[in-house]
């Protein structure tokens, strides 16, 4: 949904009081979150932490899987801050009980009691991203021991180092949970999108050095415009829908039954999973790279080397991944035999579909192709942009300007939108409302135009 230029004026202006709280609301929030990026955990010698992994000012360790945690982090991992675990172990949580629920008829049950339920899935969730957070920090304070990149170490270190850590996750859970009951957009996502954000110009004005004293400038730029290529190539996916027409032949207006002849249109999107796929399928690799990369064991050190992003098994075990998180996102977020199920109770149909089952059928073929399609794209968006900057030595530009991180960002910035411009629509309404009922001829018939548009 586009934001018209009223409501550009109205945000602007000041006309929506609401829209301008939610905001600065989500604006100062993040700024805690970046507050916090630089804040350092105590013990530990983070200049030998950042020569051992490889980061630098050239960015080196951009091209490692400890580049690709530091960038979903923001930065925190290469300061080793309060925040290095980040968000993930919240994100692998909530896969795990998203698997689990169509598994257990228990959570099952609870999913399909609405408030009450989910209020117990996100209190198990908060629950098991501490117990995470926990295990995960206590491997990491155990493998910087061993690495000799701790200043004093004993488990007074490795204690503090749980705490530490842990409480930086429930903290920046907490946050995200903050900003989308009382910001803009969702609160998970945003952050991420902040940390990626965040890190862009210092990535770019590395790789213009880089550029300057090894890489072809003509490279660069190549690299530069086949980025803004992406961007819009993503852009114009995400807007893009296949339109399904619906027609109801009659629906109630003013307590009667009006025959209705206009068709409808439910739009579903060729990637109906947006940036989940994506973020789950990195988030549940580095789980294993960021315990096994603070040991001193040749042989997970060997194993760890298959998770490099430079290795091709790397790649296809992201591809898979991407696979099925995809189908299986949409899946959670499109059942159609409900839809159909309410389609037929409400007189709904799809012309030349009969109702009921052969409908939940047609949108099951719809769905498998979309998703298939889909998957194809976010793969291809997610593998190849990196393996052509990697290519060409833009190891650090390969990370934060790839199609992981563009698909996120665009992802992010076209959902926020569409949450604005709800609250600018649901703004407008209520001043429409308010004027009709002041007005003495009442409210009168209005249309909606509509089309048969595949992109909007």
């Amino acid at each position: 949904m586009a934001i018209n230029e009223s409501g550009l004026r109205g945000v602007i202006g000041g006309v929506i009081p609401e829209l301008k709280k939610r905001l600065l609301f989500t604006i100062m929030m993040l700024a805690v979150y970046r507050l916090g990026v630089f804040v350092s955990t105590p013990g530990v010698d983070v200049a030998s932490l950042r020569a051992r992994l490889g980061f630098g000012e050239d960015g080196g360790g951009d091209g490692t899987i400890f580049g690709l945690i530091n960038m979903f982090s923001g930065g925190s991992f290469e300061n080793f801050s309060i925040f290095t675990l980040g968000i993930m172990p919240y994100i692998s949580v909530s896969i795990i009980i998203q698997f689990m629920t169509p598994l257990f008829p228990a959570l099952n049950a609870l999913k399909k009691e609405g408030e009450a339920g989910r209020r117990i899935i996100t209190r198990w969730t908060r629950q098991g991203t501490v117990v995470l957070a926990l295990i995960q920090s206590c491997m990491i304070a155990i493998g910087l021991q061993r690495s000799g990149l701790v200043l004093n170490p004993g488990p007074s270190f490795v204690f503090l180092t749980m705490v530490t850590l842990t409480a930086g996750t429930a903290f920046i859970m907490w946050l995200g949970e903050q900003i989308t009951e009382k910001g803009v957009g969702n609160g998970i996502s945003i952050i991420i999108f902040a940390g990626i954000v965040a890190r862009m110009p210092q990535v770019f004005g590395q790789t213009i050095e880089l550029a300057k004293a090894n890489v072809n400038p003509l490279v660069v730029l190549l690299a530069i415009l086949f980025c803004i290529a992406t961007f819009f190539l993503i852009v114009f996916v995400e807007r893009s829908a296949r339109k399904i027409p619906v027609q109801y032949p009659k629906r109630m207006v003013n307590s009667q039954m009006v025959a209705q002849k206009q068709v409808q249109y439910m739009p579903l999107k060729l990637n109906m999973s947006g940036v989940i796929p994506p973020i789950f399928a990195s988030s549940f690799l580095m789980i294993p790279a960021t315990i096994a990369g603070f040991t001193t064991n040749e042989t997970i050190k060997y194993w760890l080397s298959f998770l490099n992003p430079s290795n091709v098994w790397y790649n296809v075990i992201f591809a898979i991944l991407i696979f099925v998180f995809c189908y299986y996102a949409t899946a959670m977020m499109f059942n159609p035999e409900e839809i159909a199920e309410n389609m037929q109770k409400n007189g709904g149909f799809i012309p030349t579909v009969r109702p009921g089952k052969e409908t939940a059928d047609f949108f099951f073929d719809v769905l498998n192709k979309l998703t298939f399609w889909g998957g194809i794209y976010i793969v291809i968006i997610c593998i190849l942009p990196r393996l052509i900057y990697s290519y060409f030595g833009l190891d650090a530009f390969s990370y934060v300007f790839g199609g992981t991180s563009i698909l996120i960002v665009v992802g992010v910035i076209l959902d926020t939108l569409n949450q604005i411009s709800s609250i600018i629509t649901s703004r407008n309404y209520e001043n429409f409302m308010a004027k009709v009922s002041n007005s003495k001829g009442g409210i009168g018939a209005f249309s909606r135009k509509s089309g048969k548009v595949f992109h909007r």
